[in-house]
């Protein structure tokens, strides 16, 4: 069995690796297993990494907006057949890429539109068009060309960012393969028009408020921008670089700084409430948010065989399918994993890593902010050892 100190020498060795810093907080039904900060926040001035440090969660806000989403879905807004039309009606008609028997590309339109299931499971056929960078990619230039006023204007909403897309080329038909991409902006777009309200206090009404997660937001306020780590990037030789921070511009207040929909910042601490909220069947502190068989779906896997090898194709997939904005745990053995089948969470770009394992009532969040191609070295090791707490 494991012991807390094992993953104290974990951490410590992550340092010795080159991380500047990192937190981990393991909680198992309302109780902490094991709590630590290493490392520093600003390696420059010597910051240290504490509970109150703030990190960029980048595609870990995913799990907050799907949380969302499936709160709606439970509370009869929507069903999952349902296409996005309903909400957003420049979506009623798509067009997509056909290989001919020529070897050619044609488009034509699809045989159904995008439904709710689509968008939550990564199945609508958009991948991420974040730059007018170069590419052969038919969809990906087609979502380029259709995103070419806004970038040329600034800033823009997510409503007008998704507008805009509606007339993008997809990349297959509509739920037959799986694409990781421009779903989850779409979903924000949804939830907006849902609830009639900013997706941001969407989450905050939903989630972020009845957890106490009071650091958790898309737009920085208070001491928070003081508080966030540095970001830094390691090369192989393990030299660390702090990245431009233009790259959190998109944090600021106001208007002129609005790209879509804006991905969260948090804390371990903040965070580790969301998935212990999720492990525990959808009660935190006492007060249930949302019903355990409604998690039970979000965390069941939806991938076909096809869909399966494209989804396990991504880093540390082994193992795993996919839910709804979560990837779920289906084969101990294919994934080399010491938790329980359904085990579910996700990760994000800068380095954080969160998994809730409803059969334990166990959450394990992990958060580093370090742009490097060791995220596996480090989140596996962390996951492998906190299931080792369990007893």
């Amino acid at each position: 069995m494991a012991r807390t100190t094992d993953l104290d020498r974990l951490l410590e060795t992550f340092l010795q690796e080159g991380l500047p810093g990192c937190g981990l907080k393991v909680a198992q039904n309302g109780k902490t297993l094991y709590e630590g900060y290493f490392g520093y926040g600003d390696v420059e001035k010597k910051v240290p990494v504490t509970d109150r440090s703030v990190f960029r969660i980048a595609s870990m806000s995913k799990i907050v907006l799907y949380t969302t989403m499936m709160m709606l879905y439970e509370r009869g807004k929507f069903l999952l057949t349902d296409p996005i039309s309903r909400y957003l009606p420049q979506w009623k008609e798509s067009r997509k890429l056909v290989m001919m028997p020529n070897g050619q590309l044609n488009t034509v339109p699809t045989e159904r539109p995008i439904n709710f299931s689509d968008v939550m499971s990564m199945k609508c056929g958009l991948p991420y068009c974040n730059g007018p960078a170069l590419t052969e990619d038919r969809t990906l230039l087609s979502m380029q060309e259709c995103m070419k006023p806004l970038w040329e204007k600034g800033h823009f909403t997510v409503q007008e960012q998704v507008e805009a897309m509606s007339q993008a080329l997809l990349s297959f038909e509509p739920g037959t393969h799986w694409m990781y991409g421009f779903s989850s902006e779409i979903a924000a777009a949804l939830v907006e028009r849902i609830t009639d309200m900013p997706v941001d206090d969407a989450l905050r009404t939903y989630i972020l408020d009845p957890l106490g997660m009071e650091n958790t937001r898309s737009r920085f306020f208070g001491d928070i921008q003081e508080r966030m780590v540095k970001l830094y990037s390691r090369d192989d030789d393990g030299k660390l670089t702090p990245v431009n921070s233009s790259l959190d511009d998109k944090h600021l207040p106001g208007a002129e700084h609005e790209m879509g929909w804006g991905r969260l910042f948090s804390t371990v601490d903040d965070y580790s409430r969301l998935m212990q909220m999720l492990a525990c069947g959808g009660v935190f502190d006492g007060h249930r948010l949302m019903g355990r068989k409604t998690i039970d779906m979000m965390r069941s896997n939806g991938l076909s065989g096809v869909q399966l090898r494209e989804f396990q194709n991504e880093v540390y997939n082994e193992g795993y399918g996919y839910g709804y904005g979560v990837r779920t745990l289906i084969d101990q053995g294919q994934g080399n994993h010491n938790g329980s089948l359904g085990a579910f969470g996700w990760s994000g770009f800068f380095g954080t890593w969160c998994e809730a394992d409803p059969e334990e009532g166990l959450s394990v969040v992990y958060m580093h902010n370090c742009m490097s191609e060791t995220d596996r070295f480090e989140h596996l090791r962390v996951r492998s050892v906190s299931y080792g707490l369990v007893e």
